[in-house]
This record gives structure tokens, C-alpha cells and sequence, in this order.
């Protein structure tokens, strides 16, 4: 991770995910059934799964710009979730996010996701997008309340493994110009 950066908003740490991460990952989040139902990745079921993850974060920054980040608390350091870049071409990439049960109702996603924002912007991403599922209205106040645009609904489009319903499920697909993002809610910090 020669090019990572942290990025610091008024309240929050995002960073890039290390191996010591993976017990606090598999634990506040990764393998919480009610916080990883809507999500596109498995649960985790052990810890190995974790450290798989972590393995593939550490390639995804290797190859790109950007890529996986965790969120934590600037004032006590705790974990509170995790977001991030998933870049497809130099130009386009797509982002996420999701919080610990303890760090919802805060404002914290909102933060987060305009630090990435911003993050794609300062990294030269044209398209940045976000896919969830429609029955995700949480995070389909986020992605709106960041200026992120409703592109409309993809059917039948992704299985969310985590839902007993094995069948491709609608999701909506939120975008935005990252180019037009400012980038001065964030201070980028090499290491």
C-alpha cells in the first residue's frame, strides 16, 4: 500500500484495512447476519473469511489509486464500518458503505460517503456509482442526501447471498459526476 491515504473528516478516520484488522472486522460487522442482509458479499462465517478480504484489499490497492477503507471514530478510534473504492476503469468506480449497529443514526455514512466522494474526485474518477437494493431506503437517503442521482432500478440484476431468496433481486443504481465533488472536506495524509 505505497500510495494509501488516510482521510480525516471533523469526526471520522477512513483508512485503509490492515491484517490486524480482522478480528474487530469479523466481529463489529462482517459476520453480523442483520448488518450484512442487504449487501452483495457473504456474511462471514469464520475468520478466514476476513483475512481473505483483507488479502483482496490489499491487491485492490495495489492495482488502483484507491480501494477499500474502514471507518473509524477520530476520537476514540473504534471501528464504526467500512466503504471505500471499487475502481472498474481508471474513471469509473463504485462505492459503498455500511456501519456497525452502534454507529447508525449519527451521520456517519453521510460523512464517510462525501469524504470518498471526494476521494474519487482528488484520484480522477469521471463516474462514481452506487447500487442497493430497493428495499435499502437507509441507504437510499444517504446516496441522495450526497448528491447522488437515482439512475433507476436494474432488475433482477443482483443475488444478495445473504437473503434466503436465491434469486437475482432488483436494486437501484445511484450515480454522480465525481469531478464536480469539492475536495476540501477531507485532508489526505500519506503515509
Amino acid at each position: 500500500m505505497t500510495d494509501s491515504a488516510d482521510l480525516i473528516t471533523h469526526r471520522l478516520r477512513l483508512r485503509p484495512p490492515r491484517p490486524e484488522d480482522a478480528e474487530a472486522i469479523f466481529s463489529k460487522y462482517a459476520s453480523d447476519p442483520g448488518i450484512t442482509r442487504l449487501l452483495g458479499w457473504p456474511r462471514h462465517t469464520k475468520i478466514e473469511d476476513t483475512q481473505a478480504f483483507l488479502s483482496f484489499s490489499k491487491s485492490e490497492w495495489a492495482r488502483w489509486p484507491a480501494g477499500p477503507m474502514l471507518i473509524e471514530s477520530r476520537e476514540r478510534g473504534e471501528l464504526l464500518g467500512s466503504t471505500g473504492l471499487a475502481f472498474e476503469t481508471e474513471h469509473q468506480a463504485a462505492t459503498g458503505f455500511l456501519l456497525t449497529r452502534e454507529a447508525r443514526g449519527f451521520g456517519f455514512a453521510s460523512e464517510a460517503l462525501a469524504a470518498v466522494t471526494a476521494l474519487a474526485a482528488a484520484r480522477g474518477v469521471q463516474r462514481l456509482y452506487a447500487l442497493c437494493h430497493t428495499n435499502n431506503s437507509s441507504s437510499v437517503r444517504v446516496l441522495s442526501g450526497c448528491g447522488f442521482r437515482n439512475e433507476g432500478v436494474l432488475a433482477r440484476f443482483i443475488v444478495f447471498p445473504n437473503l434466503d431468496d436465491a434469486q437475482p433481486q432488483d436494486v437501484y443504481c445511484f450515480a454522480r459526476d465525481a469531478t464536480g465533488q469539492s475536495a476540501n472536506t477531507l485532508i489526505l495524509r500519506r503515509r
